[in-house]
């Protein structure tokens, strides 16, 4: 087959991608939601991605807002940006203090966990902030820290139509799942700290 021919063809098939893309579209709704967004699963990117979006949502001048509900004690890159860089448009609320196998105490992780769920409760119904983001919470529901009823009647009751949630973490509960909007799973295929290598500054925190 010659380049003309070849050319033609391409030419053919997207011809026929864009008109099966704009029928799409077209039974599309114009109006705006505010999604319930899960990030999950066993590789690395769940929160990552979750704060690119805050910082999509701040580059719209979005008010936005992030409850950490266990690496508060962490000094990640992230928090540091939003805390020094865009203190006006995003709100941030580091709540834990560590994965649960360095408390090593329940009741002091329960206590933590429901207090970052308080504050997310109050960002949430607040309806000039336009994105919410609880990190790591997905942990906290799997070690039962919070009670996943509360967690999704909340959000369903009260969450306003505008406003985006996202929840991160591995292991979402399937209810969960079943709610969202929006679910991403994450999966592991190869990682570097199994080769020996520990977390870093601008890739892990």
């Amino acid at each position: 087959m010659s380049q003309s021919e070849l050319d033609q063809k391409h030419s053919a098939k997207m011809a026929k991608i864009k008109a099966a893309r704009d029928k799409m579209m077209a039974g599309k709704s114009d109006g705006e939601k505010g999604l319930v967004i899960v990030h999950t699963g066993t590789g690395k990117g769940k929160s990552t991605a979750a704060f690119g979006m805050v910082l999509r949502s701040i580059a719209h001048g979005l008010p936005c807002a992030v409850v950490q509900f266990i690496k508060g004690a962490w000094d990640t890159g992230e928090r540091r940006l939003l805390t020094t860089q865009f203190p006006e448009l995003c709100q941030f609320y580091a709540m834990g203090e560590g994965f649960t196998w360095e408390t090593q105490d329940r009741q002091r992780d329960i206590a933590a966990a429901a207090k970052g769920w308080e504050k997310a409760k109050e960002l949430i119904a607040d309806p000039t902030i336009r994105l919410v983001l609880l990190d790591e919470i997905n942990i906290a529901l799997r070690y039962d820290y919070l009670d996943l009823g509360d967690v999704l009647s909340f959000l369903r009751d009260h969450k306003p139509p505008s406003t985006h949630v996202v929840l991160t973490g591995r292991n979402a509960r399937p209810e969960l799942i079943e709610a969202a909007d929006l679910v991403t799973e994450m999966t592991l295929v190869k990682h570097p700290f199994r080769a020996g290598i520990k977390a870093q500054p601008g890739i892990d925190f």
